[in-house]
């Protein structure tokens, strides 16, 4: 029994290390502030690790694949959120329901990121596969080129993107009591141990949630999701079976900056659509990947999941200080200290474990 649990530990010593890195950032929470103020962190920070994750799941799963460090990534996020936007702020859309008119952006930015990824594999990156500096710059000019595009179209101002009605309701009877409640009532926010959260929050999240059980899915469950791990291991032998791996690597492309597209249009009602956002969760993916380590979907994912918890925490601490049990008064902390925590995060994981929580040593 022992050597069983010894074997199963060595397997799942990354989920487990994991896992234990996520309760004793709990147990501190709790621990810091009262359970309803800690519950509203946690739900923040997963709303958080949500967009971060499809951003770096795309990352992950285009670099696994075909080792292309895209740093246009970013772009296409920001790309998906405006031409997402654009739609929902069309006269064609405000003609459709806020509810169909935010699905349709959803589907038009997911669908814009996958269509200019599918272009820039086939056009651009296909010919410099074997040229990894070359990659680099090009996916960089790209980004430069491209934000210039979005700028000479849209100019410099931000937009905001109204929640849909089904997640923005306003009535006496507001906020809603429960999930349940929210079902028929619609409110902004839902009382959760009595405070308020918003509704539209809980969507990312669980919208987060599909988006991983999909991709897992997709790629444990079916023919193309075994091609896919197959080319990870061995492209050539695949192409010797039969498969035309390219065109599995520009539908791979196009799956990975399809999801960046719609994290987007899903980050937009919260953050807003504008210049800025493309470099700033390009930054957070990156991070995501390497903590989780490269190539490793699962580990993205708890890349992801710890940087939002980890940025939620740091901008409470930010919001309400650290207080010290041998200090009478709380430390105050600048918002660039909550910024840098995820950094933090990553040189610690690295110190320990080079290749990321989930990656393979070469």
């Amino acid at each position: 029994m022992t050597q069983i649990f010894r074997m199963w530990m060595a397997k799942q010593r990354a989920t487990v290390v994991t896992l234990l890195i996520v309760a004793l950032a709990v147990m501190a929470l709790f621990a810091r502030f009262e359970a309803k103020v800690a519950v509203s962190v946690l739900l923040s920070g997963l709303t958080l690790g949500a967009i971060y994750f499809l951003v770096s799941s795309g990352l992950s799963l285009i670099f696994g694949l075909m080792d292309v460090l895209n740093f246009a990534h970013g772009l296409l996020f920001m790309a998906g959120a405006y031409l997402g936007y654009a739609f929902y702020a069309s006269g064609f859309g405000q003609a459709l329901d806020s509810n169909l008119r935010f699905a349709i952006a959803i589907l038009v930015g997911g669908a814009s990121g996958a269509l200019l990824g599918a272009i820039m594999e086939w056009a651009l990156i296909r010919p410099l596969y074997k040229r990894p500096i070359y990659q680099v710059l090009l996916t960089l000019g790209l980004t430069f080129v491209g934000t210039e595009i979005i700028k000479a179209i849209w100019g410099t101002i931000g937009y905001f993107m109204n929640i849909p009605a089904f997640f923005n309701a306003n009535t006496p009877n507001c906020p809603s009591p429960s999930l349940f409640d929210f079902l028929s009532d619609h409110c902004s926010s839902i009382l959760i141990l009595g405070r308020p959260f918003p509704s539209y929050r809980l969507f990312v999240i669980l919208f987060g949630v599909l988006a991983f059980a999909g991709m897992m899915i997709l790629l444990q469950k079916t023919r193309i999701g075994i091609i896919i791990r197959a080319g990870v291991q061995d492209a050539e032998m695949v192409q010797a079976l039969g498969v035309n791996v390219r065109r599995v690597f520009t539908g791979v492309f196009a799956l990975g900056t399809g999801l960046a597209g719609m994290g987007g249009v899903i980050a937009a009602p919260i953050i807003g659509v504008n210049l800025a956002m493309g470099q700033e969760f390009l930054l957070q993916g990156f991070i995501a990947v390497v903590i989780g380590g490269m190539g490793s979907l699962v580990g993205a994912t708890a890349g992801a999941l710890l940087l939002g918890l980890a940025r939620a925490i740091g901008d409470q601490l930010v919001l309400g200080g650290l207080q010290l049990p041998w200090m009478e008064q709380a430390i105050s902390l600048s918002l660039s200290i909550a910024r840098a925590s995820t950094v933090l995060i990553m040189a610690l994981v690295l110190l320990l474990r080079p290749s990321g929580l989930f990656g393979k040593k070469d």
